[in-house]
């Protein structure tokens, strides 16, 4: 997601990240360099911890000594909670057990690098093994995944950066920062006197036009979920990215984009995504958890939920994940 930023416009630098776009801005032009450096660093270590396409990561050790149990690091052990409780406070509608099903769609390497017509035949489908099944002793660090079970934290990992990198840089510098990863976006620190000004839009790569839909965010994060840009053809089907748990294939489409407010990050993202999974079912969901919302239907009805304001204009492209 881009942000357009009231005047005098704060210190920007944006650089490609976590497969997306890192955008990084600060109230304070000359805490730029300390706050981008807090920043790429978060980035570091999450991708060592949690990306699914390093060898060397983490989450690769971890998936293959499914069935034995072994000892995480902090940041690891951090991403991981993050999973369960999105897990856990959607009655896994997000699940960190996607990882074989995701593959086994063909989503098995970098986005960039998927193949752009695979024509091999589709998996049955199937139910992922399920978040209950983990035994993780947050204490310890210890770990241990049932057999045959893959993790894949995209869901929450890349909302955690945000967030932690966020905070991090605002108590570097002192000054107020914005993150924003692609659909995922956290603050940090003062805010400009009229608000970080946000545009939204289907993909945070496009340029929008000069007058979209527009918040101001005073605090917290936004989280922007959505179909139409991680997509890939697979035995003459388009898929997207976001897994149902419950049969292992991409979500129905009912919702082009969700957009959700809330304290973190993590938690907006864990609500966007979920929306996209429940289809049908989320309007009622998201009333449930009182956080303001914005879903965009696939033929671009809106509802608002939460008290999400009327769109207004803002001259300034945008974009989500």
């Amino acid at each position: 997601m881009t942000t357009h930023l009231p005047k005098p416009s704060p210190a920007e630098v944006s650089f490609p990240a976590l497969g997306t776009t890192a955008a990084l801005f600060v109230t304070e032009p000359a805490a730029l360099r300390t706050a981008e450096a807090v920043l790429r660093a978060e980035l570091a270590a999450v991708d060592r911890a949690c990306s699914r396409f390093r060898d060397d990561s983490e989450l690769t050790r971890v998936n293959r000594s499914a069935g034995g149990p072994v000892t995480v690091g902090e940041v690891f052990a951090e991403a991981l909670q993050a999973a369960l409780r999105a897990a856990d406070i959607t009655d896994g509608a997000v699940d960190p057990t996607v990882g074989h099903a995701m593959a086994a769609l063909g989503y098995d390497r970098t986005f960039a690098s998927l193949r752009p017509d695979d024509v091999r035949p589709l998996p049955r489908p199937r139910p992922v093994p399920g978040w209950r099944g983990i035994d993780f002793d947050p204490r310890t660090g210890r770990l241990c995944l049932p057999p045959h079970t893959s993790l894949d934290l995209g869901a929450t990992a890349k909302a955690l950066a945000a967030d932690r990198a966020a905070r991090h840089a605002a108590a570097a510098t002192g000054c107020g920062v914005l993150v924003g990863l692609g659909g995922d976006l956290a603050t940090a620190g003062p805010t400009p006197e009229d608000g970080w000004r946000v545009a939204l839009a289907d993909d945070h790569a496009r340029p929008a036009t000069d007058h979209g839909p527009a918040v101001a965010i005073t605090g917290g994060a936004l989280a922007t979920s959505g179909i139409r840009v991680r997509t890939w053809r697979r035995a003459g089907r388009t898929l997207h990215h976001i897994l149902d748990p419950a049969t292992g294939e991409p979500a129905a489409p009912v919702w082009r984009t969700v957009t959700v407010a809330a304290a973190t990050c993590v938690d907006a993202n864990t609500a966007s995504t979920a929306s996209v999974v429940l289809g049908d079912r989320a309007v009622d969901w998201l009333r449930g958890t009182a956080l303001p919302a914005r879903l965009v239907g696939l033929d671009g009805h809106v509802v608002r939920l939460g008290g999400w304001p009327p769109d207004s204009d803002a001259p300034a492209p945008g974009g989500t994940r």
